[in-house]
């Protein structure tokens, strides 16, 4: 599907959809608990019916409801499963753990860039611990057989919160301690506070220590009836395209978040409202905010000075290179991004001019693609935009109920 669109301003009032990383975790929490939970407030995108689905292939049961779904836990744990993770890499690094930790002989599947990105410190750790991995050849579809051991399990904290988040939710149905030590500074570290919140709130304990995490064994999850919050890394959006000149109400924006993208908000108050004046350049460190690199650099395009992003090498095994598509995206509209090792180096414009951007199948371009089109002076075409579904399935229904032609 192609998108055209027309010179023009959004202007209204949007809900935002709630945080995606939030609905996964509690899903897969609550599909671990004995008993029954209700999950009020899910989206449900193409990565949400990934975790769901491959949670039922594991065992549990979902009722899914038009914004809510109710969860029985797993009763019985199958000898095998097939888990298609469709593009999801939150799917398929959370939950290879965890049906190790069940003891179920797991085939997994993916689709797009997914096959291609790293599960290699599973590989890794998780051979040492009783797990094997038939067949592995650096891609899928492979498989795991073995019930997981507990013990210690080194990770590098530079290249994925996800294998911290895995293990996490794994750990606690061994029947012995474990514990999780970081072999360098953990990245994204608050996508693995998010993690230990969530676990927390189904009756679940894992002490944080410098440089590692404690996880108690033998731990039982608890059914629990919860509200997801808001998404900022949708907010995101928005939030740039207020500070680019639209009109934009956001509802559904929770106050007191754990997640790390609320950052979006210090960024755009430093960058417009000139907090750090005496600085002939923006500095963006995007280690811990990866998902807002491309929406930041829309933001950039505009600013006052130039700005540069780094930190961010690990956005070159997306669902895109998103560096490069990032910087394709806003350059074939008149842009000015050069793309560096580990991030992005922006010189301001004062408009866009139209053109065709390629949304290279990644959700997070061809919205990009949609906010920047409000500062363009001539049509913007977005090629392959359905592929929002993955993570915002309403993305242009609400985009269109925005505009408002000049």
């Amino acid at each position: 599907m192609n998108i055209e669109i027309q010179p023009g301003k959004l202007v209204g009032t949007v809900k935002i959809p709630s945080s995606k990383s939030m609905a996964h975790r509690m899903l897969i929490c609550a599909a671990l608990s004995k008993g029954i939970s209700q999950i009020e407030g899910i989206n449900f995108s193409k990565d949400i019916h990934a975790t769901i689905s491959v949670m039922e292939a594991l065992g549990a049961k979902f009722e899914k409801q038009e914004h809510s779904v109710t969860v029985t836990g797993i009763r019985e744990i199958p000898a095998t499963a097939l888990a298609d993770c469709c593009e999801s890499g939150s799917t398929l690094r959370f939950l290879i753990p965890v049906a190790a930790a069940l003891g179920v002989e797991t085939t997994f599947t993916g689709q797009g860039r997914l096959p291609e990105r790293p599960v290699t410190p599973y590989v890794r750790e998780l051979s040492k611990k009783n797990i094997n991995f038939l067949d592995y050849q650096n891609t899928m579809p492979f498989t795991i057989n073995g019930r997981l051991e507990h013990g210690k399990f080194e990770l590098e904290g530079n290249i994925s919160s996800q294998f911290i988040s895995g293990l996490l939710f794994a750990l606690p149905l061994l029947r012995e301690d474990s514990e999780i030590i970081l072999t360098s500074p953990l990245e994204s570290k608050p996508y693995a506070d998010m993690t230990i919140d969530c676990m927390q709130q189904f009756g679940v304990c894992v002490k944080e220590q410098e440089n590692s995490y404690h996880v108690f064994g033998t731990q039982h999850y608890h059914a629990k009836n919860l509200q997801v919050e808001g998404d900022f890394s949708q907010a995101a959006f928005f939030y740039v395209a207020n500070a680019i000149g639209n009109q934009v109400v956001l509802q559904n924006i929770p106050e007191n978040s754990k997640q790390g993208d609320r950052k979006i908000i210090e960024i755009i108050e430093q960058m417009c409202y000139h907090k750090n004046a005496e600085q002939d350049i923006f500095r963006i460190d995007a280690k811990d905010i990866p998902d807002l690199v491309p929406i930041l650099a829309v933001l950039a395009t505009f600013a006052d000075k130039p700005t540069r992003i780094f930190g961010a090498e690990r956005l070159r095994i997306k669902e895109s290179d998103r560096l490069e598509t990032t910087a394709n995206m806003l350059n074939a509209l008149g842009g000015n991004i050069k793309i560096l090792p580990d991030g992005l180096e922006i010189q301001p414009v004062e408009n866009l001019h139209g053109g065709v951007v390629d949304s290279a199948g990644d959700h997070r371009i061809a919205m990009c693609g949609a906010i920047a089109a409000t500062r363009a002076t001539e049509t913007v075409t977005i090629l392959g935009a359905e592929c929002v579904d993955k993570s915002y399935p309403t993305f242009f229904e609400d985009y269109i109920k925005l505009r408002r032609s000049l």
